[in-house]
């Protein structure tokens, strides 16, 4: 050490107060005061993650707050105690196939909190798992901060319902938000809750794993295009997407009067982002950002222009990681003291530092980091074969807590669309043939021809999506549609809240429902249908399932073990 007196700092006065030749800064000014060497603002430097985490996390979280609302509004009527699928029934079916035990083997196939509660009051118990999450959620949406406890909890939660949701909860994105959801446990401290927990910097693993599931979520859906559909090779699929997608919204009847050209380019973009562009992610931190870009504004036009529930929003997620603190930083608040003021300094101290003082936390995390990309590279094997397999299969898991999963959407594309139209009468002869059959109308899905297209995502009625699939097949494929026919010849006030519209309403429900099959078509803008309304055109194809009433159904219902409806 030595003392700092008048005499040793003489000499180097002047070179303290010579201007370093076109900065305008002295050579012993710092950069912190918000300037960079250029003289202008201090901009952050690439290469760290501390705003991306606060992102990735706020955009997880608000979807977690999507699918636990959805869950507590629709969960008791679609697997509650009365609901159309009991869950309670699924459970009792899962102990019997273990030989009514239920031990590690009965709670590893089917891993779900719902084990360990009261079963007599499965509505209660289904509610405090959805309203748990949607409090979860909303504070680390708000806050922008998590740590691993409070990650793994929403993740728990979510696998919960999930692995009881039967075919309620089977589309890809919910395998999709549990594989994200497990990622996004990694990417926090432990305890810290901050938003920029300083002695906890994102995990390059864990970033990896995010772009390792959006290039196989994009390649799997391309592949699947191309090895199934015909469509998608001669460049026709769009012709007919927009119409025949399971819930089509207003943009879409717009679109699908677009000229043909404009659907080619459609069809080749897609290809184009879903085959290419999820290569750029290994190209270099520019092409990883234009990756980034292009894949969230492709979510963003799939968003416009159609209701695929919280898909879309679900997939700009893992979008987020391809982007650093440099390219994120003009969302954030740029003052003194403000976030990106703090990751300034963060980058400042270290690139002071030589190495970072090695702890016992820091190991561990280390230790955990490379302990998840082992995981998820050893539960890649059997997707990555999959991609590969010219017999790919999409929106599959290879075990029950859905960690690495296989993706893929629209494989084959639909030329027709056809609708399920549930109808009920009071007639007491329902083959009278001036019997009157009054619909029902769902919230969302094609039905009274006059009533536009709804606009709702990312919420997603799970029911209207159903009730696309079955048009294509029987009801005996589809049992649960009788369950609902037998509740609305209930008047049952549980199933009617999955409705728009009950024709029955305020009076005796009906004796008879009866499902009729439709062919729906767009009407053309500007033509006769539209001038008079309609937004759609139907034609008969005929029955869907016969005129039932509420006494036929007795040991329909008793062999299913399914609770028969009162009457309101």
């Amino acid at each position: 050490m030595y003392p700092e007196g008048p005499a040793m700092a003489a000499p180097e006065e002047p070179l303290r107060r010579r201007k370093v030749a076109g900065t305008g800064r002295e050579p012993g000014s710092p950069l912190g005061q918000g300037r960079s060497p250029t003289g202008g603002k201090a901009r952050l430097r690439a290469g760290t993650f501390w705003l991306t985490r606060i992102v990735l996390l706020r955009a997880l979280a608000f979807v977690y707050f999507v699918a636990f609302l959805v869950a507590f509004h629709q969960n008791k009527q679609l697997i509650g105690d009365r609901g159309l699928l009991p869950c309670k029934v699924y459970l009792k079916s899962v102990q019997r196939h273990f030989q009514g035990r239920v031990g590690w083997d009965t709670m590893s196939s089917t891993p779900t909190l719902l084990w360990l509660l009261d079963w007599s009051h499965m509505d209660s118990n289904l509610d405090a798992l959805a309203l748990l999450g949607l409090g979860i959620s909303a504070v680390v949406l708000v806050t922008g901060c998590a740590n691993m406890i409070l990650m793994a909890a929403l993740w728990v939660l979510y696998m919960s319902l999930v692995n009881v949701g039967q075919i309620w909860y089977s589309f890809g994105w919910e395998s999709q938000l549990l594989e994200t959801g497990f990622l996004g446990i990694f990417l926090c401290p432990l305890w810290t809750l901050s938003r920029l927990p300083r002695k906890t910097p994102p995990s390059r693993v864990v970033l990896w794993g995010f772009r390792w599931l959006i290039f196989r979520i994009m390649l799997g859906a391309g592949l699947i295009k191309v090895r199934g559909d015909q469509c998608w090779r001669d460049l026709t699929c769009m012709d007919f997407h927009y119409e025949t997608q399971p819930v089509p919204n207003p943009v879409a009847y717009f679109l699908h009067r677009s000229p043909w050209w404009v659907h080619r380019f459609e069809t080749l973009s897609n290809h184009f982002l879903e085959l290419v562009v999820p290569f750029f992610i290994f190209l270099g931190r520019r092409m990883c950002i234009l990756h980034g870009a292009l894949q969230i504004l492709f979510q963003v036009v799939l968003i416009v222009s159609g209701n695929l529930s919280f898909l879309n929003w679900l997939t700009i997620v893992p979008s987020v990681a391809c982007f650093d603190d440099a390219a994120l930083g003009f969302l954030f608040p740029s003052g003194p003291g403000g976030l990106q003021d703090q990751v300034l300094k963060m980058q400042k101290e270290e690139a002071r530092e030589a190495r970072p003082t090695p702890m016992f936390g820091r190991m561990v995390r280390q230790a955990a980091n490379l302990a998840l990309g082992i995981l998820v590279a050893w539960l890649s094997i059997p997707v990555v074969l999959n991609l590969l397999s010219p017999k790919q299969v999409m929106n599959s898991s290879f075990n029950p807590l859905r960690i690495v999963n296989t993706y893929g959407a629209f494989g084959s594309i639909t030329r027709e669309r056809t609708e399920v139209i549930l109808q009920g009468t009071a007639s007491p002869n329902a083959s009278a043939p001036d019997t009157v059959w009054e619909d029902y109308e769902f919230k969302c899905k094609p039905g009274d021809l006059r009533r536009r297209p709804c606009l709702i995502s990312p919420y997603h009625y799970r029911l209207d999506w159903l009730m696309w699939f079955a048009a294509f097949q029987t009801y005996e494929h589809h049992e649960w549609v009788i369950h609902l026919a037998g509740k609305l010849l209930a008047n049952d006030a549980e199933a009617l809240s999955l409705l728009a519209l009950n024709p029955f309403a305020d009076r005796a429900p009906p004796r008879w429902v009866r499902g009729e099959h439709y062919r729906y078509k767009f009407s053309r803008p500007g033509g006769l249908h539209a001038a008079d309304g309609k937004w759609w055109i139907r034609k008969r194809i005929g029955p869907y399932f016969p005129p039932l009433n509420l006494r036929d159904l007795k040991d329909y219902f008793r062999s299913r073990e399914w609770p028969f409806p009162e009457l309101e």
